[in-house]
Order: structure tokens, then C-alpha cells, then sequence
């Protein structure tokens, strides 16, 4: 499953990213789509069985389910 999870600070995107990484969950980090609202401007997308594993990252904002393009808040 893809998500994509936004921030309110570049640091907290920064220390997720480092985290899953660390973990071995595949993540990168990319601009906010347009369509969605973010503090920082900077988004975490991450291909994981669940969201679970970003529920607990610093100034996390939102969490999405991406899926062709589209975004569902979780």
C-alpha cells in the first residue's frame, strides 16, 4: 500500500524519513501535491503494509492513502 504523509516541520518529515529507512520501508521524500495543505512543503511517501509505522513521527500532520493519484485521508 502507498501512503503519503505531510509535516509541519521539514524536520519531522526529515526524521521519518531517516527512521523508515533505518527500518527497511522504502520512503522518499517529494513536494506536497497541490491538492493537499502542508506547513513545510516537504511530503514522506512510503509504500508499507500499514500506516502504523508513521503514526508516532514528530510534527506529523496528515496521513494519506495514495492511490492513482488520489489521496484519502486516514
Amino acid at each position: 500500500m502507498e501512503y503519503l504523509a505531510t509535516f509541519t516541520s521539514q524536520y519531522g518529515a526529515l526524521m521519518a524519513h531517516k527512521a523508515l529507512t533505518q527500518a527497511g520501508i522504502q520512503a522518499e521524500l517529494l513536494p506536497v501535491p497541490r491538492s493537499l495543505s502542508s506547513s513545510c512543503g516537504i511530503c514522506l511517501s512510503f509504500c508499507a503494509d500499514s500506516a502504523e509505522c508513521v503514526h508516532d513521527a514528530v510534527d506529523l500532520e496528515a496521513i494519506y492513502r495514495a492511490t492513482s493519484g488520489t489521496y484519502t485521508l486516514i
